[in-house]
């Protein structure tokens, strides 16, 4: 393994860089324009027990350093996936993927899981039970910590894949949701999903999104994640997967400084789908400049200097 190498869960990584859920789609189209078994793996668009057209548009809003989304999780479900878009993917994807799955209810997040256990193209279940812009479920299940716990638990007793937990920084105490999830039987931690927000259109005088509320991602946020990839990785055992406005090799080397053993990029992806490939190859020499020997050496290590 080489000096990008690092291990998620028992599994080992080429690379730390994972595009986020929502921001790659099932990863084929990627592989277009670049080889994408460079990256380290790569969050597939988040799936639901049943397909989802989502919400009604507008769903996308600017604004300064960011964007606002409420897609809704429009997918076609998780028979589709298995059967449409996973064999799509393993003609140009090699490697190991991570299935990210959300639910309205336990039993959603339970068949969902269940079904992508038997899929050895899946190598971990990324577990959102985070997302801001459904209703009757998603975040709910995020900003309280039995309920977190609830979710995990039943995961766990259908699958023998590594559940990482994908959590919502909208709540007062994020390190008392991720504790309640290690409790629970969680493999890992990934965070932060988005921020709650909005935009107004001063013309119509009208909220810009037609869910009003999107999720607010970008650069904007980066300073947020940080400090809450910081206060879980102090908080929990098992890895942190962080996540949240990186769109550069500083960033990602900042964010492993804060305690996470690998990094999702999500909305850098949809201005530039170039993104990753160019931190890949920009880390080396990142790297040589400070001083880092080995990606792994990092992880944490602004919690002992």
């Amino acid at each position: 393994m080489g000096r990008l190498s690092t291990e998620l869960c028992g599994i080992e990584l080429d690379s730390p860089l994972i595009p986020a859920s929502g921001t790659f789609g099932y990863g084929y189209e990627f592989a277009e324009l670049y080889d994408i078994n460079m990256l380290g793996t790569f969050s597939f668009k988040g799936t639901t027990a049943q397909p989802r057209f989502g919400n009604p548009t507008p769903r996308i809003a600017e604004t300064p350093s960011g964007m606002l989304n409420a897609v809704g999780l429009q997918n076609p479900g998780v028979d589709a996936v298995i059967s449409e878009e996973l064999p799509k993917l393993a003609k140009v994807f090699r490697k190991p993927v991570m299935a990210n799955v959300s639910g309205f209810s336990v039993e959603d997040y339970v068949t969902s899981c269940a079904k992508l256990d038997s899929q050895s193209q899946v190598g971990w279940l990324e577990v959102n039970i985070s997302c801001p812009n459904v209703h009757g479920g998603g975040m709910s299940f995020g900003t309280d910590p039995d309920l977190a716990a609830e979710v995990t638990k039943e995961v766990k007793k259908v699958t023998g894949k590594p559940v990482i937990v994908k959590l919502s920084p909208n709540v007062t105490d994020i390190t008392a949701i991720a504790r309640a999830c290690e409790d629970a039987g969680a493999d890992g931690i990934s965070l932060i999903n988005t921020l709650m927000g909005m935009r107004i259109d001063i013309r119509r005088r009208k909220p810009v999104l037609a869910n009003r509320t999107g999720g607010l991602s970008g650069p904007a946020i980066l300073p947020v994640a940080l400090r809450m990839v910081w206060d879980v990785y102090e908080a929990v055992s098992i890895p942190v997967v962080g996540m949240g406005g990186i769109s550069n090799a500083e960033d990602v080397i900042e964010m492993m400084m804060a305690g996470a053993c690998a990094v999702e990029i999500g909305s850098a992806n949809l201005t530039d789908p170039f993104v990753c490939r160019d931190i890949t190859e920009e880390l080396p020499g990142l790297m040589d400049r400070l001083g880092i020997k080995d990606i792994k050496d990092i992880i944490g290590a602004a919690h002992n200097g």
